[in-house]
């Protein structure tokens, strides 16, 4: 069936997987023993750095993104590391000015990384005129995204229309990017076709995740139709809100006569060093979902429910999560369906909120959701009817401009505000963050490397022994073997 094509795979466990299953919680020690085994795998690339993972970095884990990326480049020598962006948003759900833009793109290269996955997250390909052009100049291979969603507006021609779009951009692939996990192996017969013929002769990858169960199967047809990269998440972190796992994908487009190029003895050697990791740090293995036809009408992603539910708890309406779902699926209708992906899933899920905690629908409108609707944040794919447009904006005038143009150089006002900085790096977090962040990252210091994980039981119980302060010696009892 395969007529051994070859189809290369993009490894998202490092990145999107943990993001999905461990809330972003995978330090950079985690990665030690993981990374040169991910690097002689035969990834086409190795998927590092993302919005969530930058953010967690500098908020939580207060460790520097850029030293991880300087580390990981050091730990991973074969294997091209991606950064992905939120276009004109970088790592936040703010629009940054040009000139911020262009420098990140970099400082992600100088930073050792190769590959670049910036997307729009309402498919507006103005927005990524800049993140393309500043990757490429500065030798980024780039992938760029299209976003994937459901609704009356969101056909195949719509698909088409943007992949062409961003084609001319320049890029030197492009990937259906699938957040929620809607795509089904009906859809992708007439999709997957349409886009290929407008990717011309770019590679067509797909990142799709498995909060409906259906993505492994989907992903195994999409290939037969033409996708030439699917991004994989290693089997203990695959499934649930992560990808489809590399072992079992590898293992059944194989059978149907596809060509592989990935070594599954060392991704299963990385499956079960992450068996350790999450027993070690309470965290959970991936696991099948089950079917949900509702999430096709929410589209809401399984971690930011569950999050939802525990805010709406201590207000005593956690009861009402069904009715604020239901809200969501009406927002977003509204609202000219936009996809529900950062920052808009956060958007359309706050306006949800108010308008079932409210005592009539959209009496409180948040300033985002008013700046979406006048246009700022860039196109908007269907319409919004008039007597509603009219009550959330109030009479302001709507902007058709490419948002980037709205603003002013960010580069200046950020040295004159914050400066002097040691680097551009550090030009960039106080960009992108606060002071009192950027103050709590710095004061952190250097990143920790060592985690308790070595190549035998004996080894790894040795290091574990080695980080615990609490223990000044112990002995080994050699036990003498039971007569046979």
């Amino acid at each position: 069936m395969g007529n051994g094509r070859t189809i290369q795979l993009v490894d998202v466990s490092l990145r999107d997987a943990p993001q999905c299953l461990w809330a972003t919680r995978m330090t950079t020690a985690m990665m030690a023993d993981l990374a040169p085994r991910l690097d002689r795998a035969g990834f086409a690339a190795i998927d590092l750095v993302g919005g969530a993972v930058f953010d967690v970095c500098v908020r939580y884990l207060r460790e520097d993104p850029w030293e991880r990326m300087r580390i990981l480049s050091g730990w991973i020598k074969q294997t091209p590391l991606i950064v992905m962006t939120r276009g004109q948003s970088l790592f936040t759900f703010e629009f940054f000015p040009d000139d911020i833009v262009e420098l990140t793109a970099e400082r992600i290269f100088a930073n050792g990384m190769r590959y670049h996955t910036p997307y729009d997250a309402l498919n507006d390909m103005r927005n990524m005129r800049v993140p393309v052009r500043a990757a490429k100049k500065v030798g980024l291979y780039t992938a760029g995204g299209v976003v994937y969603t459901v609704s009356p507006v969101h056909t195949d021609d719509y698909y088409a229309r943007k992949t062409r779009e961003l084609a001319a951009l320049g890029v030197d692939a492009v990937y259906l990017k699938d957040p929620s996990g809607l795509l089904t192996p009906e859809r992708v017969k007439t999709l997957i076709p349409a886009i290929k013929a407008a990717c011309g002769e770019l590679p067509l990858q797909l990142h799709s995740h498995c909060l409906t169960g259906l993505a492994p199967y989907t992903a195994c047809r999409a290939v037969e139709l033409g996708v030439d990269v699917v991004h994989t998440a290693t089997s203990t972190l695959a499934n649930g809100a992560s990808h489809p796992s590399t072992e079992w994908f590898t293992r059944n487009i194989r059978r149907n006569g596809f060509e592989v190029p990935v070594d599954l003895a060392m991704v299963e050697e990385v499956a079960e060093r992450l068996r350790y990791i999450a027993r070690r740090e309470d965290k959970p293995l991936g696991d099948i979902v089950e079917y949900d036809a509702f999430h096709y009408e929410h589209q809401m992603p399984g971690g930011m429910i569950s999050n939802l539910k525990s805010q709406l708890t201590p207000l005593g309406i956690g009861d009402r999560l069904p009715e604020v779902l239901e809200e969501a699926a009406r927002v977003r209708c509204d609202l000219g369906y936009p996809i529900i992906v950062s920052p808009f899933a956060q958007f359309v899920m706050t306006q949800a909120v108010l308008n079932v905690m409210g005592k009539e629908r959209y009496a409180t409108v948040p300033d985002e959701v008013k700046k979406y609707v006048l246009g700022y944040y860039g196109e908007i794919a269907g319409p919004i009817d008039p007597n509603l447009f009219d009550r959330i904006t109030k009479g302001a005038e709507p902007t058709t401009a490419r948002p980037g143009d709205l603003l002013e150089p960010g580069i200046p006002k950020i040295r004159r505000e914050r400066g002097p900085f040691s680097s551009d790096d550090d030009l960039l977090l106080a960009a992108f963050y606060p002071d009192r962040e950027y103050q709590a990252l710095k004061a952190a210091g250097p990143i920790e490397t060592r985690y308790p994980l070595a190549s035998t039981p004996l080894a790894t119980l040795l290091k574990e022994v080695a980080l615990r302060r609490d223990i000044r010696s112990f002995h080994f009892i050699q036990r003498p073997r039971a007569l046979a």
